[in-house]
């Protein structure tokens, strides 16, 4: 069977060595040729290519399951395995750039017989009798039996095709910055598998060390809040930096160099989509997968991970259903509703319930909590642990937190509040830099 996937990004490559590996012949389309350089690549259109990733165990399993000689790649580059904390740890994912994940696992695609990996714009979808027969790309067709858009939540090459997605802007905006640390240089100090996440009043700053002594410097605030837009400028990113505590153990120039400019994040969307076209029905042998189908706010680390667990349910369901692409279809999206989509609606509440918070909103009690409240009141109270940790880990859905959320009420009906780590909250931050600009303002001269 012929394949088209339009998307060369991670779950498009991964989906074609794993369908290669089961005898289909995979032509891969993507507009960019690809990351040739891992130390510093550009991903046309893709804007979260050097913004800070965090890969989950599901992802390293994902590897291991079809393509053990791209995790073994990885860990040679430097790829970095860490552990839950705790006493009991339990293997969490790995540390490493994205663009170094992604340079491995196109190697991978590009030494694997049965792909071809083809550089060129996907114009349309081709059709006949109703159905997906291939792609056309620069005004050439592509037949094919199944056609995978994989193409992001923005690709435009199906919309017509689709329904409108639910969800929208998270309301949040960040900035990052890559650095490599100095030799001999300790590392600061880590409080989650990602690295450092410090939830502050009103914004949130994250320190995620990579592979090879890297690491990425985030701070997030909301985006309807413009004081802070000029963290996208070196030096005011770098003072930013400085006053946030848990950042300025990282980032001390004594400490860690700049290896990168100040990248600006794009808007951030909770969004999702099912098969089906605005009639309600979905095209047979055409199939969406990836962020095609669920973006989450980043902030959770889900993206790649709900990627790759879609790639791996598709091609099982291949394996199931064989040439009938179209019940294949129907069941990949009931599966998605009940696997996937749970993740979009959680981080949808999450975001809108911390939105208020950041805005001046005390918890609300007469509501049921969002998760993040949950996770955060097992500081509290070490009982919420066995419901929070596989939440944290996405071995269990979000409503496995429902039984845990009376307890986590009690806690907060106490009185009791997730203590704020040290450092200047949104506006003491915005503050120094106003300071900052007025500091570097040109004097006026007096009149004579």
């Amino acid at each position: 069977m012929g394949v088209v996937i339009v998307g060369a990004g991670p779950v498009g490559l991964y989906s074609a060595i794993a369908l290669a590996r089961r005898g289909y012949q995979v032509t891969v389309i993507d507009r960019d040729p690809g990351p040739r350089d891992p130390q510093w690549s550009t991903r046309r259109g893709v804007m979260q290519f050097h913004h800070p990733h965090f890969f989950r165990e599901q992802v390293r399993e994902a590897l291991e399951a079809e393509m053990p000689e791209v995790w073994a790649a990885l860990l040679r580059a430097g790829a970095v395995p860490v552990t839950t904390p705790g006493p009991r740890p339990e293997p969490a994912g790995f540390r490493c750039r994205r663009a170094t994940f992604e340079h491995h696992l196109r190697r991978g695609a590009e030494r694997e017989p049965g792909v071809c990996l083809r550089a060129g714009h996907a114009d349309r979808v081709l059709r006949a009798r109703d159905r997906a027969v291939g792609v056309q790309v620069g005004g050439y067709d592509v037949p094919a039996d199944l056609v995978l858009d994989a193409s992001g939540r923005a690709g435009r090459l199906t919309w017509q095709l689709r329904r409108p997605a639910e969800g929208g802007d998270c309301g949040r905006a960040y900035v990052t910055r890559q650095y490599r640390l100095r030799p001999g240089a300790a590392e600061g100090p880590t409080n989650a598998p990602p690295g450092l996440i410090a939830w502050h009043r009103g914004y949130l700053a994250i320190a995620f060390p990579h592979e090879r002594r890297t690491l990425s410097v985030l701070i997030g605030r909301p985006s309807s809040d413009h004081r802070l837009e000029r963290l996208r400028h070196p030096a005011v990113f770098d003072i930013a930096a400085a006053a946030i505590p848990s950042l300025a153990a990282w980032t001390d120039p004594a400490v860690a160099t700049p290896i990168s400019p100040v990248l600006p994040g794009g808007r951030l969307y909770n969004s999702y989509r099912g098969q089906t076209g605005p009639a309600g029905r979905i095209t047979p042998g055409l199939i969406f997968l990836g962020d095609a189908v669920c973006t989450t706010n980043p902030a959770a680390g889900r993206g790649v991970t709900t990627s790759l667990l879609q790639a791996r349910q598709l091609v099982t369901l291949l394996g199931e259903h064989g040439r009938d692409l179209a019940s294949c279809a129907l069941a990949f999206d009931v599966w998605c509703e009940r696997a996937i989509k749970p993740w979009f609606a959680d981080h949808v509440r999450w975001d809108t319930d911390l939105t208020r918070r950041w805005a001046g909103g005390d918890i609300d009690l007469t509501r049921p909590l969002p998760s993040d409240l949950i996770v955060a009141a097992a500081e509290a109270e070490p009982a919420l642990l066995p419901a929070v940790g596989p939440y944290l880990s996405m071995r269990a859905l979000p409503a496995s937190l429902q039984a845990a959320e009376p307890t986590a009420r009690a806690v907060y009906a106490t009185g009791w509040r997730p203590p704020l780590p040290p450092g200047p909250d949104l506006d003491d931050l915005a503050d120094l830099i106003t300071a900052a600009d007025t500091a570097a303002a040109p004097a006026t001269a007096a009149p004579a």
